[in-house]
């Protein structure tokens, strides 16, 4: 792996595999982490307008042309944290697709007439999540787990938050986030010799741009124990949990260890339990997910509303077996995750994706030591932390049928 990092923070992080993909992906630290309410949403606004035109490509079309005409992929996705925008192409299309990268990413119109078309597009895509019970159990379970704290804001914003944006506040918050000391730019493949010192003079515009970090701090109290809503739907949607550390923190390799056990795959636990055993959901799971400043740690599932009791005391049932973890159970869970991150490294767009996220978290170089971190797990951290975090004061958030 080669790393640099420049005078100004901008970090480039460099990971050559014998692959015949490249990918590039720039990280921007930043996300509705880093909203308030009357903003909410104002991150993922500004990814879909650097899709809207630069002054020498002029609208979307001629921006994902370019790379969709060689085969290539170009896409962005925006998280609480961070927000990501990479293209991933055959390798002998590099410098194609780091001339367009850079491009959109530094030289954005936000231009009022596609700045508008983009508005409506984010307020349909609030009206599908709202719509869609999958995705709303999670907006609505960080919403009891976390308060009015940012964690608690859905990344897309809210109706009233979207409409309000001007064209001036989001270029305003653009110039104030998307500078050197903010920006990752990861390439994963077979790239060409000297392809680092491209980046870096590719990039030099948001090369001299420095922000001024904003530390989001890891959210404390406004927790609910319970937040039901009514919806005209026909089964109940929940989602169980609870607050866990930041991904630095030696616990987050023992919950991810924990998730293994429980919800990996289709012989998980609580897989299994509550659906191979007794057929009470078709979507069972549970889900690990921890950042910069914290993490959270929940099972989720659908079910007929007589069966949500049930269903939640086997999910407690299942917490409270991980006192008896043994060694069988460690080595299954950690062959799981093993091959897991084994076939995502194949992928050069996931392990762009992974080298950035570290490297946001903290430095790039941990993503080499995540299966050390892993395979360190005892059964005896395992019994702790399912004591620590998952034996009570849980919150759960459901839409149940009206």
């Amino acid at each position: 792996m080669e790393r640099i990092v420049l005078p100004r923070g901008l970090r480039i992080i460099g990971l050559r595999k014998p692959t015949d993909s490249v990918t590039l992906q720039v990280t921007i630290s930043v996300g509705s982490d880093f909203e308030d309410k009357n903003n909410n949403g104002i991150s993922h606004f500004i990814e879909h307008m650097l899709f809207e035109g630069t002054p020498s490509r002029k609208d979307a079309r001629a921006i994902t042309n370019e790379i969709e005409s060689l085969g290539g992929e170009i896409n962005a996705f925006t998280s609480n944290e961070r927000t990501c925008y990479y293209i991933k192409v055959p390798k002998e299309h590099f410098a194609k697709a780091l001339g367009i990268l850079a491009d959109i990413v530094q030289h954005p119109l936000f231009q009022p007439g596609f700045l508008e078309k983009e508005r409506k597009v984010i307020l349909r895509e609030i009206s599908l999540y709202h719509d869609e019970p999958r995705s709303f159990q999670w907006v609505l379970f960080q919403r009891a787990l976390f308060g009015n704290h940012p964690a608690g804001f859905p990344t897309y914003g809210t109706n009233a938050s979207v409409a309000g944006l001007s064209r001036a506040q989001l270029f305003q918050f653009y110039q104030a986030q998307y500078a050197a000391n903010q920006a990752i730019i990861a390439c994963v493949g077979d790239y060409p010799q000297g392809a680092l010192a491209s980046i870096e003079g590719s990039f030099r515009e948001l090369g001299k741009r420095k922000a001024s970090t904003k530390i989001v701090g890891a959210p404390h109290g406004g927790n609910r124990d319970r937040i039901v809503e009514k919806r005209p739907i026909n089964h109940a949607y929940l989602v169980y949990g609870c607050k866990t550390p930041d991904r630095l923190h030696p616990d987050s390799y023992v919950l991810d260890v924990i998730r293994s056990i429980l919800g990996r795959g289709q012989s998980g636990m609580i897989f299994e339990e509550i659906r191979n055993k007794r057929g009470l959901a078709y979507d069972v799971g549970v889900h690990h997910e921890a950042g910069r400043a914290y993490g959270f740690f929940a099972a989720y599932l659908n079910t007929l509303r007589k069966n949500v009791p049930l269903a939640l005391k086997l999910i407690r049932q299942e917490f409270e077996k991980l006192k008896d973890t043994n060694g069988k159970d460690l080595e299954e869970a950690k062959g799981y995750i093993t091959g897991q991150l084994t076939l995502d490294h194949e992928d050069t767009h996931r392990l762009a994706d992974a080298l950035g996220f570290w490297e946001h978290v903290n430095d790039a170089r941990l993503e080499e030591e995540y299966l050390k971190k892993i395979n360190g797990v005892s059964a005896a951290d395992v019994r702790r932390a399912a004591k620590q975090y998952l034996s009570g004061g849980l919150t759960l958030a459901m839409l149940e049928p009206k």
